[in-house]
């Protein structure tokens, strides 16, 4: 019996090989081999995924942990993901998911109504693909983001947005939020440390702010000497200005050294914190930083005012200063985001979960 689930983005090459249309990797594979991702090969002469309804996980986080600032702040979100990754970073920080060849790995199982009967048990507002990036485990992603969406759960999409453009809009037109990680701004960077191309990754930002509603968040992880000089942070703020707009979130996070990129030293956060200060002075509404203890740059502000309207310590919520229609109570300025009138209470909890094998 077939152990892979058929799948929708692939042709035929010749008579011994197909090749993937999910990613612009776009694998050619014989019978029995694998593409770079590793969950996706060809079986009975078609590309076939073999992590459907399989994950390395499932954990309760906090929505800010994905991270997402501006999306139901305060709630909680059940994340899970499964193994493999159609990038090649040496830097990875979930090396031991995304670069596993094992099936180990991925020792939870659930269908896509069994996720979203969990999150509604478990009262998560949102189901998270995170940990290895969800593309490459397309039709698990939608199937459970549909059944989420009939019981009022949103989903969210942690990705590097390397992904085809026709299924690009079948992915994010199942999804309500994501998080896009920006490696760094520069081709050099994409090509030889992720083994990808940053102008496929800028498409799919300008696609998510201008043929989507799905409310995104971007993050860049500063890794010292390699994407963190003053030019490359300015370029990289400047853009999302111009082109998606001031009111798009971002995250500079902390690198440790992991994987394959251990002569670099860890992230220090006087770097977080000048990327911060580079992205506000462009002109960018709301910069964080991320990985550190740092309650100023963990903290949402008015743009128009300064009011510190979602404080943050970690990813606990501290001071809420909107009003039930998401303004700054001092100056009624609209925030942009998804809010609420009352915020989360989750706090700083993370909570493992096990579900049983074929349920």
């Amino acid at each position: 019996m077939s152990r892979g689930v058929a799948t929708r983005y692939w042709h035929r090459v010749d008579a011994e090989r197909v090749q993937c249309d999910l990613c612009p990797r776009h694998c050619r594979m014989r019978e029995g081999q694998r593409g770079l991702c590793y969950v996706r090969g060809c079986e009975d002469g078609e590309v076939r995924l073999f992590s459907y309804g399989r994950s390395s996980g499932f954990c309760v986080d906090p929505i800010e942990k994905k991270p997402l600032n501006h999306f139901l702040p305060g709630t909680s979100v059940l994340s899970f993901g499964t193994a493999g990754c159609n990038l090649a970073c040496k830097f990875c920080q979930n090396w031991d998911i995304s670069k596993s060849r094992e099936t180990d790995t991925l020792a939870d199982a659930a269908s896509p109504e069994r996720l979203a009967r969990t999150a509604l048990e478990l009262e998560c507002r949102s189901v998270a693909f995170t940990y290895n990036d969800p593309v490459i485990f397309h039709e698990y992603a939608i199937d459970v983001a549909a059944a989420c969406r009939e019981v009022g759960v949103h989903s969210v999409a942690v990705t590097a947005g390397w992904i085809d453009p026709e299924p690009r809009r079948e992915f994010f037109a199942a999804m309500d939020a994501a998080n896009v990680d920006l490696k760094a701004f520069s081709e050099r960077f994409y090509r030889d440390i992720c083994g990808g191309r940053l102008v496929d990754v800028l498409d799919t930002l300008l696609y998510l702010k201008h043929e989507t509603e799905v409310w995104f968040e971007l993050t860049t992880l500063l890794i010292p000497g390699e994407n963190d000089s003053t030019g490359e942070l300015e370029a990289l703020t400047r853009w999302v200005v111009d082109e998606l707009g001031a009111d798009v979130p971002l995250h500079f996070t902390a690198f440790h050294p992991d994987w394959k990129l251990r002569d670099r030293p860890p992230t220090p956060p006087e770097s977080l914190s000048r990327a911060r200060r580079i992205a506000l002075e462009v002109g960018i509404h709301h910069a964080f930083t991320g990985n550190v203890h740092d309650t100023a740059g963990g903290s949402s502000f008015c743009p128009s005012c300064g009011t510190c309207v979602i404080e943050r310590d970690w990813y606990a919520l501290g001071a809420w200063r909107l009003d039930d229609q998401g303004r700054c109570r001092k100056c009624s300025t609209p925030i942009a985001g998804r809010f609420e009138a009352e915020p989360g209470n989750f706090g700083r909890r993370r909570i493992p979960v096990r579900l049983a094998y074929g349920t």
